[in-house]
């Protein structure tokens, strides 16, 4: 009998996200249809992802989240530095 996966939620996910990137901001929208099994959308905000191009930063949110990533379904990142959510954020007003 296989073990169980982690409990996915997406308040798990971005609380794991904040602690283990550091991140300023992270917000997870859970987009899972009813009949599929679990799917996330995900903004996360860190200035470790400065100076690292976009796959380096997919690569650091893909091991953090490596045993949760396996019973994920469906997976959208979006990484930002914080002078880049800023700025995206100046935009928008």
């Amino acid at each position: 009998m296989e073990a169980a996966g982690p409990t996915l939620s997406a308040e798990t996910l971005r609380e794991r996200l904040l602690q283990g990137l550091e991140a300023d901001h992270v917000d997870v929208e859970d987009t899972t249809p009813a009949r599929c099994s679990t799917s996330f959308k995900v903004l996360v905000v860190s200035a470790r992802f400065r100076g690292k191009p976009l796959l380096q930063r997919h690569r650091l949110v893909n091991e953090l989240l490596a045993e949760e990533l396996k019973h994920i379904h469906a997976f959208e990142q979006r990484t930002l530095t914080p002078e880049q959510w800023e700025a995206e954020r100046g935009r928008a007003q």
